[in-house]
Order: C-alpha cells, then sequence, then structure tokens
C-alpha cells in the first residue's frame, strides 16, 4: 500500500469512528453475509457443516446467525485443509513451511502471511492472511495507536517521523511483531526492535542510541523499560506508549501514565484476529472494531466472526477470552476484556547483577514426547520445568533435549549461572479461572 492511499484509508477509518450505531450493525451485517456465502461456496468443511444445520446456499442471506454451527480450535485443526478456501493450502505443509522459514516477511505460496498462535491453550497453530486481510490488519494497528488523535493531529504526528520502539518477542511469526513492523513501515517511521530475549544491560544502550518518543509492546515488557526510565533516565521524552499482547491491568496503566506522562493505548487482538479492539482510556472500555469482527457472548463465552479474512475463514470461533459488555459512548461495542492470558517475567540475581527471562523466549519448545510443559521459579537462581509427557518411556530423552535447548537459551539471556531442573508430572491444566495454562506456575 502506498503512502497516499494509507493515509486516505486512515482517514476512513477515522470517519468509521463517527457512524451510528445502526450503520455500523448494517455494515457489519452486510459482510457477514458476503463472508458466510463465500465460505458456503468455497470451504467443503462449511458448506457441509452449514448444510447439516439446515442451511443451503438460498437461506444464508436470511438465517440468523445463531444457527451457524460454532467452530473451536480443535475443529479447526482437525478440519484445517477443509475449513481453508484456497485448495493448495494443507496444514502439514504449512507447518513445516512455519518451522522451518526463519523470515517472517516469507509468505507462504508467495502470497499469505502466516502468524503463528502463542500455544498458550494447547498446541500451536497457524493462521492465515491475504494481502487484502493483511492490510486491514495494519491500517487497524495504525489507527489503533492513533485512535485518540483527531486526522490533522495524525498526519503532524506522523510527518514528524516518530522513532518507534517495539518490545516484545520478535524472533518468530508473532501476529503483533510482525503488524508492527509492517505498519511502521507503511508510515514511514523510524524503527527499532528490542526482543525480549536482549539481556537488561543491552537495553541501555540501545534506548540511549535510539531515543524513541512511542513505545509498542507487552505491558510487562513496558514495565521493565518503565523501570529503566525511571532509575537511568534512558529516554528524554515518550509521548506515546502503545500496549498489545497481554492484559493491561488498571494499575499498570497507571503507572506508565505516571513515568511516561503520555497517552496509554491497549491495543487488543489474537492469532485469531489480529484486529479486535482498542482502549484508549479507562472510561469508555475497550472500544470493539465491529466492522471487521462479529462478537457473540454465549453463556458467558466469546465466539468471533472475522469478517475481513477469507482465505480462513473463522466463523462464529470460540476463544477463551471474557467480555463484559458496557455502555457504549459511539456506534461500536465497549466492554471491559477480563480473565484474558496472564504473563510474568521471571527475575534472576546473576553474578552481573539483576537479569530476567521472559517466557515467550522459552515457550517455542518444541520436542518429541513432550505433551505440554510449565514453568516454576524455585529461588533467584533456579527454576524448573514441570513437563507432561505422551509416554512416559521418553523421560530420559526429553529430559535430554530440554537440557540443550535450556542450555542455549540460558547462556542467550545472560543467565548460565542459572540453575534448572525438569519434574515429569501427570498432567499440567489449565487456570481454571482464565481456562488457559499459564507458562509461569
Amino acid at each position: 500500500m502506498n503512502y497516499v492511499r494509507l493515509l486516505w484509508q486512515l482517514y476512513r477509518k477515522k470517519q468509521m469512528m463517527k457512524k451510528s450505531k445502526e450503520q455500523i450493525q448494517a455494515l457489519q451485517e452486510k459482510k457477514l453475509r458476503k463472508l458466510l456465502l463465500y465460505a458456503y461456496g468455497h470451504s467443503a468443511y462449511y458448506r457441509e457443516t452449514f448444510e447439516m444445520a439446515g442451511i443451503t446456499a438460498d437461506r444464508i442471506g436470511t438465517t440468523p446467525l445463531e444457527q451457524f454451527p460454532t467452530l473451536n480450535k480443535e475443529l479447526l485443526m482437525e478440519h484445517y485443509d477443509e475449513i481453508v478456501t484456497d485448495p493448495k493450502i494443507k496444514q502439514s505443509e504449512l507447518r513445516s513451511f512455519g518451522e522451518k522459514s526463519s523470515d517472517s516477511a516469507e509468505r507462504y505460496h508467495g502470497k499469505y502471511h502466516v502468524v503463528h498462535s502463542s500455544g498458550s491453550t494447547g498446541v500451536p497453530r497457524y493462521f492465515l492472511y491475504d494481502e487484502r486481510a493483511w492490510e486491514e490488519v495494519i491500517l487497524s494497528v495504525i489507527h489503533g495507536a492513533l485512535c485518540d488523535l483527531f486526522f490533522r493531529d495524525m498526519l503532524k504526528l506522523l510527518a514528524g517521523k516518530p522513532r518507534i520502539l517495539y518490545i516484545a518477542a520478535t524472533d518468530g511469526r508473532y501476529g503483533g511483531a510482525m503488524a508492527v513492523h509492517d505498519g511502521i513501515q507503511g508510515v514511514r517511521a523510524e524503527q527499532r526492535f528490542l526482543d525480549i530475549n536482549t539481556p537488561l544491560s543491552k537495553w541501555f544502550e540501545t534506548v540511549q542510541e535510539f531515543q524513541p518518543n512511542i513505545i509498542i509492546g507487552y505491558p510487562s515488557a513496558i514495565k521493565i523499560f518503565a523501570e529503566l526510565i525511571e532509575t537511568e533516565k534512558a529516554a528524554d521524552k515518550i509521548e506515546r506508549v502503545v500496549t498489545c499482547g497481554e492484559p493491561l491491568t488498571p494499575g499498570m496503566r497507571s503507572y506508565f501514565e505516571s513515568v511516561f506522562h503520555a497517552p496509554v493505548i491497549n491495543y487488543y487482538g489474537a492469532s485469531e484476529s489480529l484486529a479486535l479492539g482498542v482502549e484508549h482510556n479507562v472510561a469508555d472500555g475497550m472500544i470493539l472494531f465491529d466492522d471487521m469482527n462479529r462478537v457473540e457472548l454465549i453463556d458467558g463465552e466469546m465466539y468471533i466472526t472475522c469478517l475481513y479474512n477469507f482465505v480462513q475463514p473463522l466463523i462464529r470461533y470460540h476463544i477463551s477470552d471474557k467480555l463484559i459488555p458496557r455502555e457504549s459512548n459511539n456506534g461500536f461495542s465497549s466492554v471491559d476484556v477480563v480473565l484474558c492470558r496472564e504473563e510474568d517475567v521471571l527475575w534472576f540475581e546473576t553474578k552481573n547483577g539483576r537479569e530476567y527471562l521472559h517466557p515467550l523466549s522459552i515457550e517455542g519448545f518444541c520436542i518429541d514426547g513432550l505433551l505440554d510443559y510449565q514453568f516454576r521459579k524455585d529461588s533467584d537462581n533456579s527454576f524448573e520445568m514441570l513437563a507432561e509427557l505422551s509416554d512416559i518411556t521418553l523421560s530420559d530423552q526429553v529430559k535430554q533435549a530440554v537440557a540443550r535447548q535450556m542450555k542455549s537459551v540460558l547462556e542467550k539471556n545472560g543467565l548460565r549461572d542459572i540453575a534448572f531442573t525438569v519434574r515429569f508430572v501427570n498432567q499440567i491444566l489449565p487456570n481454571p479461572r482464565t481456562g488457559k495454562k499459564a507458562l509461569i506456575k
């Protein structure tokens, strides 16, 4: 997307926020029926499940959405090849591509952006976005980060070529990192990525040299940056903070506002739909992108229909996040997002001072026989992995493989003196409150 077209699309996004609830609902309904009809005509899975529910092509335009079948991650993985609308896409081939391709910009079959789920609730999955869907994501990321500004103020900020620092997991196909990277390129801003694996001793050097004025990243990572600002005065002026990827608690928001003296924007997305909503102040809550998704709350459970992704249609797809509806001040729905994934940082005392290990830097282990795992800190210089095996007879080879990979991770993070052990357990269960498995127990 060229720069002029991007600005025009941002203007249209800004104007969309002025539409009434009735106008937004009409647009949403139009997009929904187009998606449903497309899925019926191009996806073997949806055609079969729609017809099993008594919904044929002539009824798609009038059947209420609640009568269509729901989808969950188990069904998605089981029927992946039949759900996608391009017959060339194969889940086994896609997994191989994702594991072998180290360049997140490389596209599957030369045209699909591949996003890797973080795997917080089980086996990691891959989600595809074609170019048109990816542009929608990029526009929403940019607009979301600047949503509290008038359009003329957006233009003024972008004209200044902001220096944007992104702090998160950056060495994989994480959708947030990929979208932020492409979004920053789109607005011609300067950018630096600070991977969470970077030893803390190098953070100060990076920040001092780059002097960012916009910070984007996980709240847990930005908290580390905020503490650096407080103790080292590493950056002169931060004009905007954008959090994503983790829940932003009211206490954390207040802390960021007090340290940075800047607006704090909380962007909401998931691998299934990288554009779900944005919160620019507590009073208004999380504003959902109703023009991009249809969100249903059924018995307290969240289901999304992604209205802009036609290559991998997700229709009434269950997400374990919980939403609490609230009064909206505009045409878009407003909610409080609760019970999302919660992550922490493992802090240790080393010979060179205090250092940390972020859970996402140790989340990508893929070892035959290792079914699931979780981490628990023992002391200031030790931690253990709780490991669940698919076959107990594989315990020795799993322990050896884990030890090799963990040694590499610890050395990379300046933690070679930290003790690490593996303890096998019968089962690792999700948090009964959140429905998601915490990586840090």
